[in-house]
């Protein structure tokens, strides 16, 4: 996949995109195996992976603020190996690697398409600590949501011609992700909200040029530990073998 230029509110307006998920390669890391890091105990009456705050650059992170091994994930909520990711990890990486305080996971969306854009607007639109449940359950549901967003292509496509005030508003009527949504918690006057917010969805993009600008993110998932890319991590068995390494074991 190449760079993606600005996106200007979901330049990409095709529903052919939603097939389309770079992913690095399956290579592994060479480093040494490191001493194995202290557990670290978490607020009193909380565990780590239900203490979740919003970061400066636009993303959410789940754990121990000053957790030792920081992981930073750019997904996009349409791509088929971001979904593997979250369903493969969605326990293990919270009980053994988060939970113990040892390990954060941030996440920032790296929106790649108009059905991308509008759901990620309406999880960033949840209070913090929902914003994770609704992510996995998008991720989980992923394969509901393409059947509903390619049932009406004309819905799609008119939507996408709209003006951005009223746009993500019928891209969720069109690809039925509001009644998605609605039946996760959420009420019909909060997506309206959301999808009106033209500013936050703008955000939503500056966050995915930055992330190509900075860190020439060209694919999705692709992963930061501890401010540095993960070259060749793309997969949870590939990402759960380095954080053992890194001594989270």
């Amino acid at each position: 996949m190449k760079t993606l230029p600005a996106l200007r509110f979901a330049l990409l307006s095709s529903l052919g995109a939603l097939a389309l998920a770079a992913c690095g390669d399956s290579k592994t890391d060479p480093a040494e195996q490191q001493a194995v890091i202290a557990k670290v105990a978490p607020p009193a009456g909380k565990i780590w992976s239900d203490v979740v705050a919003v970061t400066p650059e636009g993303g959410h992170v789940m754990g121990n603020p000053e957790a030792p091994i920081k992981i930073v994930e750019f997904a996009s909520l349409t791509c088929s190996h971001c979904a593997d990711f979250s369903i493969e990890s969605h326990d293990e990486l919270k009980r053994d690697f988060i939970d113990t305080g040892r390990v954060s996971l941030e996440l920032r969306n790296f929106v790649r398409d108009g059905l991308d854009i509008t759901a990620a607007a309406i999880t960033h639109c949840a209070p913090p600590e929902r914003y994770f449940p609704l992510t996995q359950s998008t991720f989980a549901g992923q394969a509901q949501i393409f059947e509903a967003a390619q049932a009406d292509p004309q819905g799609y496509e008119a939507a996408m011609k709209s003006p951005p005030a009223v746009r993500f508003q019928q891209l969720a009527k069109a690809m039925k992700l509001d009644q998605f949504f609605q039946s996760r918690g959420m009420t019909a006057d909060q997506v309206n909200s959301c999808l009106a917010n033209v500013d936050a969805i703008q955000k939503l993009e500056d966050t995915t040029s930055a992330a190509t600008q900075q860190y020439n993110v060209q694919g999705t998932p692709t992963f930061l530990i501890n401010g540095q890319v993960a070259e060749g991590i793309a997969t949870w068995p590939l990402m759960r073998d380095r954080l053992r390494t890194m001594g989270a074991r």
